[in-house]
């Protein structure tokens, strides 16, 4: 595999529990939603997730908690920046099913 990151690498992501507190629709995109996500002490973060081809709706994340990789470096994404990354898997026909952070203390480091 080519691939590989090695432990090293891989503790070097962070991954936090966030709560979108507020979630819309990018107007001049087929594809992004807009996350304000609140993650307690650390603050809140604009995150984007291209899914709205895949049939997800704003409302979908909207005061849902879910976890997110924090510490990767700003991308421009129609004028703002996307400040982390929220994690999913795929589902067999490549569909991003998001990882659920509900029950989970807001802020919360994943370990």
């Amino acid at each position: 595999m080519t691939d590989q990151i090695t432990t090293d690498q891989f503790f070097k992501v962070e991954m936090r529990v966030g709560k979108v507190i507020k979630a819309e629709d990018v107007e001049k995109s087929e594809k992004l939603i807009k996350l304000t996500a609140d993650f307690g002490e650390f603050g809140q973060r604009i995150i984007f997730t291209g899914v709205r081809t895949y049939g997800y709706t704003a409302s979908d994340f909207q005061d849902k908690q879910f976890l997110f990789v924090v510490n990767i470096p700003y991308r421009k994404m129609m004028g703002e920046e996307s400040q982390g990354m929220i994690l999913a898997v795929e589902d067999d026909g490549g569909k991003p099913i998001f990882i659920s952070g509900e029950g989970l203390p807001v802020g919360a480091k994943v370990k």
